[in-house]
Protein backbone atom coordinates (compact mmCIF):
# COMPACT_ATOMS: atom_id res chain seq x y z
CA UNK A 1 0.00 0.00 0.00
CA UNK A 2 2.50 2.54 0.67
CA UNK A 3 4.47 1.66 -2.56
CA UNK A 4 1.05 2.39 -4.16
CA UNK A 5 0.66 5.60 -2.32
CA UNK A 6 4.60 6.77 -3.36
CA UNK A 7 3.55 5.95 -7.36
CA UNK A 8 -0.10 8.10 -6.77
CA UNK A 9 2.26 11.21 -5.26
CA UNK A 10 5.02 11.02 -7.67
CA UNK A 11 2.56 10.76 -10.43
CA UNK A 12 1.03 13.95 -8.95
CA UNK A 13 4.52 15.45 -8.51
CA UNK A 14 4.54 15.20 -12.41
CA UNK A 15 1.11 15.69 -13.59
CA UNK A 16 2.45 19.55 -11.72
CA UNK A 17 5.33 19.88 -12.95
CA UNK A 18 4.61 18.78 -16.40
CA UNK A 19 1.20 19.58 -17.17
CA UNK A 20 0.05 23.06 -18.43
CA UNK A 21 -0.66 25.48 -15.64
CA UNK A 22 -3.58 27.10 -17.24
CA UNK A 23 -6.07 23.68 -17.32
CA UNK A 24 -4.97 21.84 -13.89
CA UNK A 25 -7.52 23.74 -11.93
CA UNK A 26 -10.36 22.99 -14.19
CA UNK A 27 -12.87 20.29 -13.78
CA UNK A 28 -11.38 16.64 -13.66
CA UNK A 29 -7.86 18.40 -14.79
CA UNK A 30 -5.93 17.19 -11.62
CA UNK A 31 -5.93 13.98 -12.13
CA UNK A 32 -6.36 10.81 -14.83
CA UNK A 33 -8.23 8.72 -12.54
CA UNK A 34 -11.54 10.37 -12.35
CA UNK A 35 -12.12 10.25 -15.82
CA UNK A 36 -10.48 6.79 -15.75
CA UNK A 37 -13.17 5.64 -13.69
CA UNK A 38 -16.17 7.35 -15.34
CA UNK A 39 -14.85 5.67 -18.72
CA UNK A 40 -14.46 2.38 -16.97
CA UNK A 41 -18.17 3.02 -14.77
CA UNK A 42 -19.47 3.89 -18.72
CA UNK A 43 -18.63 0.57 -19.70
CA UNK A 44 -19.93 -1.54 -16.50
CA UNK A 45 -23.10 0.14 -17.44
CA UNK A 46 -23.87 -0.16 -21.20
CA UNK A 47 -22.41 -3.83 -21.18
CA UNK A 48 -23.50 -5.29 -18.01
CA UNK A 49 -25.89 -3.35 -15.73
CA UNK A 50 -27.90 -1.15 -18.21
CA UNK A 51 -29.21 -5.02 -20.45
CA UNK A 52 -29.64 -6.39 -17.05
CA UNK A 53 -31.59 -3.82 -15.82
CA UNK A 54 -34.03 -3.65 -19.46
CA UNK A 55 -33.78 -7.79 -19.59
CA UNK A 56 -37.84 -7.93 -17.91
CA UNK A 57 -38.74 -4.37 -19.31
CA UNK A 58 -40.19 -3.45 -22.35
CA UNK A 59 -38.16 -0.08 -24.37
CA UNK A 60 -38.70 2.97 -23.64
CA UNK A 61 -39.50 5.29 -26.60
CA UNK A 62 -37.51 8.21 -26.43
CA UNK A 63 -38.37 9.56 -29.99
CA UNK A 64 -38.92 13.04 -28.92
CA UNK A 65 -35.45 13.10 -26.40
CA UNK A 66 -33.75 12.08 -29.15
CA UNK A 67 -34.49 14.40 -31.61
CA UNK A 68 -33.62 17.03 -28.94
CA UNK A 69 -30.73 15.32 -27.66
CA UNK A 70 -29.11 14.68 -31.45
CA UNK A 71 -30.01 18.71 -32.24
CA UNK A 72 -27.76 19.57 -29.24
CA UNK A 73 -25.27 17.49 -30.19
CA UNK A 74 -25.36 19.58 -33.47
CA UNK A 75 -25.50 22.47 -32.66
CA UNK A 76 -22.86 21.72 -29.76
CA UNK A 77 -20.22 20.26 -32.33
CA UNK A 78 -21.17 23.08 -34.50
CA UNK A 79 -19.63 25.63 -32.09
CA UNK A 80 -16.80 23.66 -31.03
CA UNK A 81 -16.21 23.40 -35.13
CA UNK A 82 -15.83 27.26 -35.09
CA UNK A 83 -13.61 27.79 -32.21
CA UNK A 84 -11.38 25.69 -33.14
CA UNK A 85 -11.17 27.84 -36.31
CA UNK A 86 -10.85 30.80 -34.59
CA UNK A 87 -8.32 29.40 -31.56
CA UNK A 88 -5.95 28.72 -34.77
CA UNK A 89 -6.81 26.68 -37.38
CA UNK A 90 -8.07 29.58 -39.48
CA UNK A 91 -5.79 31.82 -39.49
CA UNK A 92 -2.85 31.00 -37.34
CA UNK A 93 -2.48 27.65 -37.37
CA UNK A 94 0.13 25.28 -40.02
CA UNK A 95 -1.11 22.32 -40.79
CA UNK A 96 2.69 21.35 -41.47
CA UNK A 97 3.86 22.02 -37.73
CA UNK A 98 2.70 24.00 -34.94
CA UNK A 99 3.37 24.39 -31.61
CA UNK A 100 1.56 24.83 -28.76
CA UNK A 101 0.92 28.07 -27.77
CA UNK A 102 1.74 28.33 -24.30
CA UNK A 103 1.47 32.30 -23.48
CA UNK A 104 -1.76 34.24 -22.40
CA UNK A 105 -2.37 35.56 -25.45
CA UNK A 106 -6.52 35.91 -26.10
CA UNK A 107 -6.32 33.34 -29.19
CA UNK A 108 -3.97 30.61 -27.41
CA UNK A 109 -6.55 30.47 -24.23
CA UNK A 110 -9.44 30.12 -26.98
CA UNK A 111 -7.97 27.32 -28.21
CA UNK A 112 -7.18 26.10 -24.81
CA UNK A 113 -10.83 26.56 -23.30
CA UNK A 114 -12.06 25.13 -26.73
CA UNK A 115 -9.95 21.62 -26.58
CA UNK A 116 -11.61 21.51 -22.85
CA UNK A 117 -15.07 22.06 -23.53
CA UNK A 118 -14.01 19.14 -26.94
CA UNK A 119 -13.20 17.06 -23.84
CA UNK A 120 -16.28 17.61 -22.11
CA UNK A 121 -18.33 16.93 -25.20
CA UNK A 122 -16.41 13.09 -24.91
CA UNK A 123 -18.79 12.45 -22.39
CA UNK A 124 -21.97 13.61 -23.39
CA UNK A 125 -21.32 11.24 -25.97
CA UNK A 126 -22.05 8.53 -23.77
CA UNK A 127 -25.58 9.06 -24.15
CA UNK A 128 -25.95 7.39 -27.81
CA UNK A 129 -25.22 4.16 -26.41
CA UNK A 130 -27.15 4.49 -23.24
CA UNK A 131 -29.99 5.38 -25.39
CA UNK A 132 -29.44 2.33 -27.38
CA UNK A 133 -29.90 0.40 -24.30
CA UNK A 134 -33.07 1.81 -23.14
CA UNK A 135 -34.55 1.74 -26.11
CA UNK A 136 -32.89 -2.73 -26.25
CA UNK A 137 -30.78 -2.12 -29.34
CA UNK A 138 -28.49 -4.05 -28.08
CA UNK A 139 -27.38 -5.00 -31.01
CA UNK A 140 -25.63 -1.64 -31.84
CA UNK A 141 -23.75 -1.58 -28.31
CA UNK A 142 -21.26 -3.05 -30.75
CA UNK A 143 -17.53 -3.69 -29.48
CA UNK A 144 -16.54 -0.57 -31.73
CA UNK A 145 -18.81 1.74 -30.33
CA UNK A 146 -17.78 1.06 -26.89
CA UNK A 147 -13.96 1.14 -27.60
CA UNK A 148 -14.65 4.09 -29.67
CA UNK A 149 -16.66 5.96 -26.49
CA UNK A 150 -14.67 4.44 -23.49
CA UNK A 151 -11.29 5.70 -25.14
CA UNK A 152 -12.00 8.62 -26.04
CA UNK A 153 -12.36 10.90 -22.98
CA UNK A 154 -9.31 9.64 -21.42
CA UNK A 155 -7.33 10.21 -24.68
CA UNK A 156 -8.77 13.62 -24.68
CA UNK A 157 -7.37 14.30 -21.08
CA UNK A 158 -4.00 13.83 -21.69
CA UNK A 159 -4.04 16.53 -24.58
CA UNK A 160 -6.01 18.90 -22.27
CA UNK A 161 -3.31 18.36 -19.37
CA UNK A 162 -0.41 18.32 -21.59
CA UNK A 163 -0.84 19.89 -24.92
CA UNK A 164 -3.88 22.41 -24.73
CA UNK A 165 -3.63 23.67 -28.58
CA UNK A 166 -1.43 23.37 -31.65
CA UNK A 167 -0.50 20.23 -33.57
CA UNK A 168 -2.76 17.50 -32.28
CA UNK A 169 -5.98 19.66 -32.05
CA UNK A 170 -6.28 19.18 -35.94
CA UNK A 171 -7.80 15.74 -34.53
CA UNK A 172 -11.02 17.87 -32.66
CA UNK A 173 -11.22 19.99 -36.12
CA UNK A 174 -12.14 16.79 -37.98
CA UNK A 175 -13.76 15.38 -35.68
CA UNK A 176 -16.20 18.12 -34.41
CA UNK A 177 -16.88 18.59 -38.51
CA UNK A 178 -17.91 15.25 -38.82
CA UNK A 179 -19.82 14.81 -35.72
CA UNK A 180 -22.19 18.04 -37.20
CA UNK A 181 -23.28 15.65 -40.13
CA UNK A 182 -23.42 12.64 -38.25
CA UNK A 183 -25.87 14.20 -35.50
CA UNK A 184 -27.43 15.43 -38.47
CA UNK A 185 -27.98 11.76 -39.48
CA UNK A 186 -29.27 10.77 -35.97
CA UNK A 187 -31.47 13.60 -35.65
CA UNK A 188 -32.77 12.80 -39.08
CA UNK A 189 -33.43 9.19 -38.54
CA UNK A 190 -34.75 10.35 -34.79
CA UNK A 191 -37.65 11.77 -36.08
CA UNK A 192 -39.81 8.39 -37.63
CA UNK A 193 -39.69 6.19 -40.43
CA UNK A 194 -40.78 8.54 -42.84
CA UNK A 195 -37.29 10.30 -43.30
CA UNK A 196 -36.11 7.23 -44.44
CA UNK A 197 -36.18 7.96 -47.82
CA UNK A 198 -33.01 10.70 -47.61
CA UNK A 199 -31.43 8.25 -45.21
CA UNK A 200 -29.36 7.00 -48.55
CA UNK A 201 -26.34 8.44 -47.70
CA UNK A 202 -25.58 6.17 -44.59
CA UNK A 203 -22.89 4.56 -45.59
CA UNK A 204 -21.05 7.76 -47.29
CA UNK A 205 -21.16 8.68 -43.60
CA UNK A 206 -19.05 5.95 -42.95
CA UNK A 207 -16.87 6.43 -45.71
CA UNK A 208 -16.28 10.13 -44.39
CA UNK A 209 -15.26 9.06 -40.49
CA UNK A 210 -12.78 7.10 -42.11
CA UNK A 211 -11.27 9.61 -44.30
CA UNK A 212 -11.38 11.65 -41.48
CA UNK A 213 -9.17 9.08 -39.62
CA UNK A 214 -6.85 8.92 -42.30
CA UNK A 215 -6.11 12.88 -42.35
CA UNK A 216 -5.30 12.46 -39.14
CA UNK A 217 -2.90 9.89 -39.37
CA UNK A 218 -1.12 11.65 -42.48
CA UNK A 219 -1.09 15.27 -40.46
CA UNK A 220 0.13 13.51 -36.90
CA UNK A 221 2.92 11.27 -38.70
CA UNK A 222 4.42 13.69 -40.75
CA UNK A 223 6.40 15.15 -37.72
CA UNK A 224 8.25 11.90 -37.21
CA UNK A 225 9.88 13.39 -40.64
CA UNK A 226 10.42 16.49 -40.12
CA UNK A 227 11.99 18.78 -37.30
CA UNK A 228 8.67 20.53 -35.20
CA UNK A 229 9.26 21.90 -31.96
CA UNK A 230 5.81 19.56 -30.72
CA UNK A 231 5.88 16.49 -28.59
CA UNK A 232 6.53 13.04 -30.41
CA UNK A 233 4.96 11.24 -27.41
CA UNK A 234 1.61 13.14 -28.71
CA UNK A 235 2.23 12.76 -32.54
CA UNK A 236 2.46 8.66 -31.76
CA UNK A 237 -0.36 9.08 -29.20
CA UNK A 238 -2.74 10.84 -31.43
CA UNK A 239 -1.75 8.66 -35.08
CA UNK A 240 -1.88 5.51 -33.41
CA UNK A 241 -5.36 6.45 -31.86
CA UNK A 242 -6.38 7.47 -35.80
CA UNK A 243 -4.57 4.23 -37.30
CA UNK A 244 -6.99 2.07 -34.61
CA UNK A 245 -10.19 4.02 -35.40
CA UNK A 246 -9.85 3.73 -38.83
CA UNK A 247 -9.25 -0.37 -38.94
CA UNK A 248 -12.37 -0.69 -36.38
CA UNK A 249 -14.46 1.42 -39.06
CA UNK A 250 -13.27 -0.82 -42.05
CA UNK A 251 -14.53 -3.55 -40.02
CA UNK A 252 -17.47 -2.27 -38.91
CA UNK A 253 -18.02 -0.87 -43.07
CA UNK A 254 -16.96 -4.08 -44.87
CA UNK A 255 -19.62 -6.09 -42.37
CA UNK A 256 -22.59 -3.56 -42.64
CA UNK A 257 -21.70 -2.96 -47.04
CA UNK A 258 -19.28 -5.07 -48.50
CA UNK A 259 -21.08 -8.69 -47.71
CA UNK A 260 -21.05 -10.75 -51.09
CA UNK A 261 -24.15 -10.93 -52.58
CA UNK A 262 -25.32 -14.28 -53.51
CA UNK A 263 -26.06 -14.93 -57.08
CA UNK A 264 -29.96 -15.74 -57.48
CA UNK A 265 -30.86 -18.85 -58.96
CA UNK A 266 -33.31 -20.01 -62.00
CA UNK A 267 -36.77 -19.79 -60.43
CA UNK A 268 -38.61 -23.31 -60.77
CA UNK A 269 -41.97 -23.17 -61.58
CA UNK A 270 -44.09 -23.53 -58.07
CA UNK A 271 -45.97 -26.73 -57.55
CA UNK A 272 -48.55 -27.49 -55.39
CA UNK A 273 -50.23 -30.37 -53.77
CA UNK A 274 -52.65 -30.47 -56.20
CA UNK A 275 -49.95 -30.77 -59.17
CA UNK A 276 -47.89 -33.24 -57.50
CA UNK A 277 -51.01 -35.37 -57.14
CA UNK A 278 -52.19 -34.80 -60.84
CA UNK A 279 -56.03 -34.19 -59.12
CA UNK A 280 -57.81 -32.90 -62.27
CA UNK A 281 -59.11 -29.70 -60.17
CA UNK A 282 -60.50 -27.12 -63.05
CA UNK A 283 -62.06 -23.82 -62.47
CA UNK A 284 -65.97 -23.74 -61.50
CA UNK A 285 -66.23 -27.98 -61.24
CA UNK A 286 -66.21 -27.79 -57.34
CA UNK A 287 -68.52 -25.99 -54.91
CA UNK A 288 -67.46 -22.41 -54.02
CA UNK A 289 -67.47 -23.75 -50.24
CA UNK A 290 -65.17 -27.07 -50.76
CA UNK A 291 -62.92 -25.34 -53.73
CA UNK A 292 -62.23 -22.02 -51.12
CA UNK A 293 -61.77 -24.53 -47.95
CA UNK A 294 -59.41 -27.22 -49.89
CA UNK A 295 -57.26 -24.92 -52.09
CA UNK A 296 -56.96 -21.80 -49.62
CA UNK A 297 -56.39 -24.13 -46.71
CA UNK A 298 -54.33 -26.72 -48.12
CA UNK A 299 -52.70 -26.08 -51.22
CA UNK A 300 -51.43 -22.66 -51.07
CA UNK A 301 -50.17 -23.97 -47.16
CA UNK A 302 -48.26 -26.73 -49.03
CA UNK A 303 -46.74 -24.62 -51.86
CA UNK A 304 -43.20 -24.90 -52.34
CA UNK A 305 -41.26 -21.58 -53.42
CA UNK A 306 -39.51 -21.14 -56.08
CA UNK A 307 -35.67 -22.36 -55.10
CA UNK A 308 -33.19 -19.53 -54.25
CA UNK A 309 -36.21 -17.43 -53.07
Amino acid sequence: MALILQYLNDMHIFMDKYGDPRTNPWLLMSSPFPTLIICLSYICLVKFYGPRFMESRKPYELKNLLVIYNFLQVVFSAWLFYESLMGGWLNHYSLRCQPVDYSDSPIANRMVNACWWYYFSKFTEFFDTIFFVLRKKFDHVSTLHVIHHGVMPMSVWFGVKFTPGGHSTFFGLLNTFVHIIMYTYYMLAAMGPHMRPYLWWKRYLTTLQMVQFVGIMVHAFQLLFIDCDYPRAFVWWIGMHAVMFFFLFKDFYNQSYSKPKVRAKSPQPVTTEIEELKMPYKNGSLKNGFTNGHANGLVRARTVLPAGN
